[in-house]
């Protein structure tokens, strides 16, 4: 008998999990508290599945025999709680793709900073080897849609802290925790240790086949590391601080991974992605391949042809000496720290959005080290006012992407560079951190 599942929120991740629910045969409802997109609700009438918008019909969601939640819905949302109070199974997309994914090998990264750039890498390692693998989860398409209309043999998934949070089961055979600064904490009550749980849950089913590839470097990583280390577990650090005896480190500007009696070296001149952040990233991206018996010579050669993910450190133009760089996916104070210590010439800054509980004084000696001048840019600009005027020659403050590329350029002179690197979430202003991205190119083209 079929079961009944709902999937709670229909963005892509809640549309995928539908999609494979549809595949196994089950009776599905899409429900949405708020609009669904065009193209998805196209999608579900596509494939003859239910869905509602506006609202959820309780009398069936209660009912239901499982629910996947989709990550962007918080656990005080008022249908969580009833769902809560029903004692209804809840697993995330993740989850629920997993649980289907059969005879295939699983790379999962989360992180709060780099795990893009770190899934995109362990993807191109694996298609330049040859392998016929899938770029999935938080990057690319949902990991359920790809299990249920094009399943791989490798699935190199992208992992938030949402999603994580409704595993039950998910075991990924290479887990990767990059780092953990503090982000998302209006979603964990302020309570740090509560982000640091959901992070660590990537490695609480591993056992002795499975690899976990961590920072030696990370301070909130080695410091709740013995909370949730499970001794079966393979460790494979990387370093740029320290020799370790199996995993990677950085030495003499040489990347030198130790694994299996393997050793993989190459010149951190030969990265294709630059930055001491993009070290850590090329590291961890490394030692994944090393654990899917990936030869030396074409971990090598992808290192060296990777390109760059769109909106994370993106060049857009040069006008009249000044570089404008497209950094929209730092939406937290560490992706916009990288960013500052990736850029050698003084920066015109632009910052602002929805602050997710940020601590600006993280960034505040690289500000005044790097920024000739800050520009806001949100609907609510109080608080980067409060905490930055005085620290930066020049502050302005302004609410929509013309204005604020505009003040950039009068201020900018030639040997500068601009760099949208905001620091917090897009919601006010954009749809998403890629519109905001997408606008700041524009704005800058049309100069």
């Amino acid at each position: 008998m079929a079961n009944n599942i709902i999937i709670l929120g229909a963005g892509e991740s809640g549309v995928g999990a539908a999609i494979l629910a549809q595949h196994l045969g089950h009776s599905v409802l899409v429900s949405d508290g708020g609009k669904i997109a065009d193209k998805y609700k196209l999608e579900l009438s596509d494939f003859e599945i239910a869905w509602e918008e506006h609202g959820h019909s309780l009398d069936r969601i209660l009912k239901a025999d499982l629910i996947v939640k989709s990550p962007g819905i918080p656990e005080k949302a008022a249908i969580m709680q009833q769902v809560r109070e029903a004692n209804i199974p809840v697993i995330s997309e993740i989850e629920w793709a997993y649980r289907h994914a059969e005879h295939c090998k699983i790379v999962a990264i989360t992180g709060t900073n780099g795990k893009s750039t770190t899934t995109a890498l362990i993807h191109h390692i694996c298609i330049t080897a040859g392998l016929d693998a899938a770029l999935v989860g938080n990057i690319g398409v949902s990991f359920a849609r790809q299990v249920a209309l094009a399943p791989k043999p490798y699935y190199i998934v992208e992992v938030s802290s949402f999603q994580l949070d409704d595993i039950v089961h998910f075991k990924p055979d290479v887990a990767i925790l990059l780092n953990i600064t503090e982000d998302h904490l209006d979603r964990y009550n302020y309570q740090m240790e509560k982000y640091v749980h959901s992070k660590f849950q990537i490695i609480k089913n591993l056992d002795p086949s499975n690899y976990f590839i961590y920072s030696a470097d990370d301070p909130v990583t080695t410091t709740y590391l013995p909370q949730y280390f499970n001794n079966q577990t393979n460790p494979f650090p990387f370093s740029m601080k320290k020799q370790v005896t199996q995993g990677a480190f950085i030495k003499d500007q040489e990347m030198l991974i130790k694994m299996r009696e393997e050793d993989v070296k190459m010149s951190i001149h030969d990265f294709a992605l630059k930055g001491k952040h993009n070290q850590n990233n090329t590291m961890a991206a490394g030692i994944a391949a090393t654990a899917l018996d990936i030869r030396k010579e074409k971990i090598r050669e992808a290192v060296q042809t990777f390109e760059s993910l769109d909106h994370r450190l993106q060049p857009v133009l040069t006008i009249k000496g000044v570089e404008y760089i497209n950094d929209s996916k730092a939406t937290n104070i560490n992706g916009t720290w990288f960013a500052l210590e990736s850029i050698a010439t003084p920066v015109v800054l632009i910052l602002g959005g929805v602050d997710k509980g940020n601590d600006y004084s993280l960034i505040a000696d690289l500000v005044a080290e790097k920024a000739k001048a800050i520009i806001c840019l949100g609907t609510d600009n109080s608080k980067l006012l409060d905490f930055f005027t005085g620290k930066v020659p020049q502050i302005h403050e302004t609410n929509n992407m013309e204005a604020a590329v505009l003040a950039a350029y009068n201020i900018a002179q030639k040997g500068d560079t601009v760099l949208l690197s905001p620091a917090c979430a897009s919601f006010d202003l954009f749809l998403n951190y890629e519109d905001r991205g997408h606008q700041f190119a524009k704005a800058v083209k049309n100069l």
